[in-house]
């Protein structure tokens, strides 16, 4: 993915005192403080659906598939607003692929659609089903997937041959085992993958019921397990929270390079510029659930409440604290004032872009081809984060934090190239 650069000089100027070195260290402190919220959350959520796919196993019906799907959508709220500490973060970078890998070709996990097609020459596990197949051959090896165990989705199964489409774990894997393919192209409705995918006996549809259900839940108590390793780094003692504080001019720079490079490369560029550029609904980022709009609101979110040093947790509780807000207000106010009023407007043209949804107007209904009501909601989205993200470039300036790096997308810095 393209990077951009953004030069500028040394150490902040807004650092050089005693006291607003300490002001820095308490930013670093909340921002380190609502990650381990929101991960402490996230994993949460995930237990709540590992339950709901447990009673779905042990009594598969319309109502307990629709539970788990429920479930499913709540345990995506908090994991989005997490995704703003990526990019600056190895630590979480190096994991994020674990938990929220997209797109898959998923056909590596399931049965899929007639028209999905097979092995292609960028990807010959295309449609490996590993649900059918009890063994299969990988690199020239005899695999035994016999029993479907968390260690062989991820230490066999995730990213095979190096292929980023091979995606069998996570989130999305987890969302397609839920609702199956979304068949509807561009038409109203997510997948509808019938419950009786997982009945036991004669009621079994799809075949391999059982072997689903292994999948099913292998793959959500490996999601629990990747988010609790997670929310450990970021609690007192954690590696995550040690470097961050170990160097508050690294520390601020993570904090701007997630916020940066979410807002622009990441949301703006990838998320939802190519996408509405392709009118491809396979390019939501929650394409078999048709959430897609909760995911970028929440995504927008996420950037907004590292900024403010405020988050809301799942059971309505507060983490705040000394913000990024504070600092810059100190040596700007007028820059503060603009950062928040971008972040306002992103929040606004993220939140029509929900509400349109909730009301029957569908994301992927959104990316058609000449549907101009979708393409204005979309656009003013990207155009807000891109807005949104001028303003961040302008902090880097104002904090005279050097080097820092964007991510880029084609999409938005050489569109001719997705084309090619």
């Amino acid at each position: 993915m393209i990077r951009r650069l953004l030069t500028t000089t040394a150490l902040a100027a807004a650092l050089g005192s005693g006291a607003q070195a300490q002001t820095a260290a308490d930013v670093l402190d909340t921002y380190a403080d609502i990650a381990a919220a929101k991960y402490e959350d996230s994993l949460i959520a995930a237990r709540a659906l590992e339950g709901a796919v447990m009673a779905l196993i042990e009594a598969p019906s319309a109502e307990t598939l629709q539970a788990a799907r429920a479930a499913w959508i709540e345990a995506r709220v908090p994991y989005q607003q997490t995704e703003v500490y990526r990019f600056g973060n190895p630590i979480v970078d190096d994991w994020e692929g674990r938990v929220n890998a997209w797109p898959l070709d998923e056909g590596l996990i399931d049965y899929v659609d007639g028209a999905y097609g097979g092995p292609t020459d960028e990807n010959q596990l295309a449609a490996l089903n590993v649900i059918a197949n009890p063994t299969f051959t990988l690199s020239g090896a005899e695999i035994d997937a016999s029993a479907i165990t968390p260690a062989l989705l991820q230490d066999t199964l995730h990213e095979v041959d190096g292929i980023e489409a091979n995606v069998a774990t996570g989130y999305h894997a987890i969302e397609f085992l839920l609702w199956g393919q979304d068949l509807n192209g561009h038409g109203d409705g997510a997948g509808d993958r019938p419950w009786t995918d997982f009945a036991q006996g004669d009621a079994c549809t799809g075949g391999n019921c059982d072997r689903r259900a292994e999948y099913l839940a292998a793959a959500t108590e490996l999601l629990g397990s990747d988010l609790e390793w997670m929310a450990a780094q970021w609690a007192e003692g954690g590696e995550a929270r040690a470097n961050v504080m170990a160097d508050e001019q690294a520390g601020l720079s993570a904090i701007l390079t997630g916020m940066g490079s979410l807002s622009y490369g990441e949301q703006a560029g990838e998320r939802m510029r190519l996408g509405l550029m392709l009118n491809d609904p396979e390019e939501e980022h929650d394409c078999f659930s048709d959430n897609t709009h909760n995911s970028h609101y929440y995504n927008g979110l996420g950037i907004q409440n590292v900024y403010l040093g405020e988050y809301v947790r799942i059971d309505g509780s507060l983490v705040s604290g000394p913000s990024l807000a504070d600092l810059v207000a100190e040596s700007n106010p007028e820059l503060d004032a603009e950062m928040r009023t971008r972040l306002m407007e992103t929040m606004m043209a993220l939140g029509r872009i929900k509400t349109a949804a909730e009301a029957g107007f569908a994301y992927d209904e959104m990316l058609e081809r000449g549907n101009e009501a979708g393409e204005r909601l979309i656009m003013g989205g990207v155009d807000a984060l891109i807005a949104q993200t001028r303003s961040i470039e302008r902090i880097v300036a104002d904090l005279d934090l050097g080097g820092i790096e964007f991510e880029g997308s084609d999409s938005l810095d050489n569109p001719s190239a997705v084309f090619q």
